[in-house]
Order: C-alpha cells, then sequence, then structure tokens
C-alpha cells in the first residue's frame, strides 16, 4: 500500500537586514506611529537657509535734540539784551539832557533810543542779507550801522564821562582828619600873624607870615593826597601794569583813566555784535 506523503513547507528565516535597512526602517515606523496618533501635528518644514543679503541704508547725521544743544548762543543773547538795555538807558539819559525844553528833551531821548535800538538790530539782519546774496542791501545796512554806533558811543562817552567826574570830584572835596587839623593849624598862624603884624611889618611878623605859608602848604598837601585816593581804581591800575611788566611799562593815572572811559562807552553798543553771533551758533 503506498503511503501518502505530504509536504510541508517549512519556515524559511529572512535574510538579515543590513544596519542602513534597519534604520531606514526604524523611521518609517516612527512616520506610522505619529501619523496614527490623533491630534498629531503635521510635521513643519525646514524653512530654507538663504545666503545673507547686504541691505545698503542711506546714513543720516544724527539729530541732535533740542534740550541738548549748548547754553552759549543763549548766553551770548542774554548777555546783547543785557547789554542793549544799559545802552539804551544810557544814551537816552545823556541824550535828554542836552535838551533846554521838556520838549527838546523828549525828542533827544527818542533819538538816542532809536539810535540805540537800530545799532542793535541792523547786525543781525545784514548779516541775513548778506547770507541770501542781497550784498547791496546789507553794505547800506552796515554803513547805516556804523552811524548809530558812531552816535551811541559818543553819547556814551557823555555819560561815562559825566558821572565819573563827578563822582571823583565829591570824593576829591571830602575833608580828612588830616585836612582839618591842617586847616586849623592854618587858622591859628594866620591869627597869629594878624596879632603880631598889626603894628607892622617887623621880624616877628615875617616869621608868623613865613608860618603862614608853611600851613598852607600843609593844607594843600592833604588836599592832594586826598584827591589822588580820589580814585583808588585808576591808582591800583598803574601799580599793577607797572609791577607785571617789571617796570617796562608805566602808563600814567591819565592812560588808565582813559581806557576805561573807552570801555565804558563801547561795551553797551557791542549787544548787537553779540546778538549776530548768537543767531548764528544757534542755527
Amino acid at each position: 500500500m503506498a503511503a501518502n506523503t505530504s509536504i510541508i513547507t517549512l519556515h524559511q528565516p529572512k535574510p538579515a537586514m543590513t544596519g542602513a535597512e534597519r534604520a531606514r526602517a526604524f523611521r518609517e515606523r516612527k512616520r506610522a506611529k505619529a501619523k496614527a496618533a490623533p491630534g498629531a501635528l503635521a510635521p513643519v518644514p525646514k524653512p530654507a537657509v538663504t545666503s545673507p543679503q547686504t541691505v545698503t541704508r542711506p546714513v543720516t547725521p544724527p539729530v541732535t535734540p533740542r534740550h541738548a544743544r549748548p547754553i552759549a548762543p543763549m548766553a551770548l543773547t542774554i548777555a546783547a539784551l543785557a547789554l542793549a538795555a544799559v545802552g539804551v538807558t544810557m544814551n537816552g539819559y545823556s541824550a535828554m539832557s542836552l535838551g533846554s525844553t521838556d520838549l527838546a528833551g523828549l525828542l533827544f531821548l527818542t533819538l538816542g533810543v532809536a539810535a540805540d535800538l537800530a545799532a542793535l538790530a541792523i547786525p543781525t539782519c545784514a548779516a541775513l542779507l548778506w547770507r541770501t546774496h542781497q550784498r547791496g542791501a546789507a553794505m547800506a545796512g552796515w554803513a547805516i550801522w556804523l552811524v548809530t554806533f558812531t552816535f551811541a558811543v559818543t553819547a556814551s562817552i557823555g555819560f561815562a564821562s559825566l558821572n565819573i567826574s563827578d563822582v571823583t570830584s565829591a570824593r576829591a572835596s571830602r575833608i580828612t582828619p588830616t585836612v582839618t587839623m591842617a586847616q586849623i593849624s592854618l587858622t591859628d598862624a594866620m591869627a597869629a600873624r594878624d596879632r603880631e603884624c598889626v603894628h607892622g611889618v617887623g621880624k616877628f611878623c615875617r616869621e608868623r607870615e613865613q608860618g603862614v605859608n608853611d600851613r598852607r602848604q600843609a593844607v594843600d598837601t592833604a588836599m592832594r593826597d586826598v584827591a589822588q585816593t580820589a580814585d583808588p581804581q585808576t591808582e591800583a591800575a598803574v601799580k599793577a601794569v607797572a609791577w607785571l611788566s617789571m617796570g617796562a611799562l608805566k602808563p600814567s593815572a591819565d592812560d588808565f583813566s582813559m581806557l576805561r572811559l573807552i570801555l565804558l562807552a563801547l561795551l553797551p553798543q557791542v549787544g548787537g555784535i553779540l546778538l549776530m553771533v548768537g543767531r548764528v551758533h544757534r542755527r
């Protein structure tokens, strides 16, 4: 009896995967699990890396804030206005004192104030005209400014010289104890001379007369000393210049007095120039 035989196919093992195949299979399983999970987010693609581009922008100068600007132009403006106020007052007072009547004094006052205000405003206006290439108008403005400036300086010289002279005379005429003692001695000497010379001129009368002359010279010397100390600023300035120059410069008191007078008359009239310089720096 023939036996029935059956052929059973045995399980054949899979060939071993290489390392690259195992890594690929692992990645596929991970992707399959990520897709099957609920609420899973789709993978975000990585942005393409591009090479940086250089952007050229116009360079603008930094703008200085208004509060950070220097205070020098503001100080110049304030100084110009202060000098202008002093100059207007001086010139107005000096011009008014020249009038013989109230109406004439008022007219001179108006003239002095107007001239000083013109000398203050013309430099700034003339500089603006020059920058806008209106050269003819600018030169005409400077010519008018020269006239008003000369008028203002002349009035200031009169005001300063009058006040300095009054103060110096008042100081020079004051009575000091030395002057008082010299005057008392002179009075006694004159009384003694009169008593001695009442009966004629003799030896003792001539001696008393010489004593009167000596006492009078003492009074004059004391008055001169007072007059020399009437202006201590002048004397001190002369000594300071001689000391600083080691004796090379020896100005007189009149030289310093003239310099002081010119400065007192000139400084109140430079307000227009300072105002122009301050306006230029503010731009």
